[in-house]
C-alpha cells in the first residue's frame, strides 16, 4: 500500500538493505543516481554505484575486474585523462569521505550484460536494483515518433529484467532533456499513464533544491565539469541548473552552443516505475535477449520499428 506521505519509490525500497544504483544509458548517467544514493545512505542502507560505460575500460589493470565484464573503478584506476566519468566520480566520492568504488560495465549486448549483472549481484549481495536514466528515453516502448538514444538504456533494461530474486525499479531524472534527440514528451506522459493503469507507475518526486542531496549532487556535477572540460555532461549540467532554480536557455558549456535549452523545474524530478512492468511494455525487448553487441541491439530496434505503426508526435496542448 502506498501513501501520499511516503513516495512509492522509498516504500518499495523500505525493506531493502543493500541497493545497487546503476546508470542505464552510459556516459554520466550514474551521476543522476547520486541524489537517490545520498537519500538512501541517510536511511542507513548500503548503496553501490554502477554504470554502463563509454570509457576505455580495456586500459584497467586486471585486478580491477571483479568478474567478466564487471570492473570496480576506483579513484586511482588507470584510464583516460580526458574522459572517464566512473573514475571522476570515484575521486569526488573519495574526497567526500564516501565509499568510492563505481562499478562499470562495457558496452556489450544483453546476453553478456545480463551475466555481468548477475555476477555483480552475487558479489555485492544486493537485494534491490534501481536503473537510473539521465533523461526519460528509457520509458519509450518502441512505437513513438522518436526514441532518443535507446540502445544502451534498452540493453540495461533487458539485462536487469532477467535478474531474479531482487526488487527492480527504474528512476528517470531530467524530464524534457531528450527533446534534443527527438523524443516527444507527450509520449513520455502517455507511456507513464499506461503504466499507471497497469499498476507500474510509482509516481514522481522532486529533489528539493535546498536539500543536502541537491547540494552534494550539484557539487559532484561541477567537479565532473571541471575534470572533463572537453566532454562535460549536458544532461547533468541541465539538471544541476534546474536544481539551482535557473530557467530557460541556460549556458553552462560551449557544447550546447547553437541549441536553445529549456531548463525548468521538471528536470529536478525523479519519475519512477516498476522495472518489470516497464520491460513488459517495450514491444521489442524479447528481440534483444540474445544480442552480443550494441550493433545487434540497434539492428533489432530498427527491425521492430519497420513492423509497427508509429505514433505521431504531439505537442503539449497548453
Amino acid at each position: 500500500m502506498f501513501s501520499l506521505t511516503e513516495p512509492p519509490l522509498f516504500a518499495r525500497l523500505k525493506s531493502a538493505s543493500n541497493v545497487l544504483l546503476a546508470g542505464a544509458g552510459g556516459g554520466f548517467d550514474v551521476y543522476a543516481a547520486l541524489p537517490l544514493a545520498f537519500a538512501l545512505r541517510a536511511q542507513g542502507k548500503r548503496v553501490h554505484l554502477a554504470n554502463l560505460s563509454f570509457s576505455e575500460l580495456e586500459r584497467l589493470d586486471l585486478d580491477d575486474w571483479v568478474a567478466p565484464d564487471v570492473a570496480a573503478v576506483g579513484a586511482d584506476s588507470v584510464g583516460s585523462d580526458d574522459y572517464f566519468p566512473e573514475r571522476t566520480l570515484a575521486r569526488w566520492l573519495r574526497d567526500q569521505g564516501l565509499p568510492s568504488t563505481v562499478h562499470a560495465f562495457p558496452r556489450i549486448g544483453v546476453r553478456r550484460l545480463r551475466a555481468a549483472y548477475r555476477a555483480l549481484v552475487r558479489h555485492l549481495g544486493v537485494d534491490a536494483i534501481v536503473l537510473v536514466d539521465g533523461g526519460t528515453d528509457i520509458l519509450m516502448r518502441g512505437d513513438e515518433s522518436g526514441l532518443g538514444t535507446p540502445e544502451e538504456d534498452m540493453t540495461s533494461l533487458a539485462a536487469v529484467s532477467a535478474i531474479e530474486d531482487v526488487d527492480r525499479l527504474v528512476a528517470c531524472l531530467g524530464f524534457g532533456i531528450d527533446a534534443y534527440h527527438g523524443v516527444c514528451h507527450s509520449h513520455v506522459l502517455e507511456n507513464l499513464a499506461a503504466l499507471d493503469r497497469a499498476g507500474g507507475y510509482l509516481g514522481a518526486l522532486s529533489i528539493p533544491s535546498a536539500s543536502p542531496e541537491a547540494q552534494a549532487y550539484r557539487d559532484a556535477v561541477a567537479h565532473a565539469q571541471a575534470a572533463t572540460p572537453i566532454r562535460p555532461s549536458i544532461v547533468n549540467g541541465q539538471i544541476a541548473a534546474a536544481l539551482r532554480g535557473e530557467f530557460g536557455n541556460v549556458a553552462f558549456t560551449s557544447r550546447t552552443a547553437g541549441s536553445e535549452l529549456f531548463v525548468n523545474p521538471l528536470m529536478g524530478m525523479y519519475f519512477t516505475v516498476d522495472l518489470r512492468m516497464l520491460a513488459a511494455s517495450v514491444g521489442y525487448l524479447d528481440r534483444l535477449r540474445d544480442t552480443e553487441t550494441m550493433l545487434d541491439v540497434a539492428r533489432a530496434i530498427t527491425d521492430h520499428r519497420d513492423t509497427v505503426l508509429l505514433r505521431p508526435g504531439q505537442a503539449f496542448p497548453h
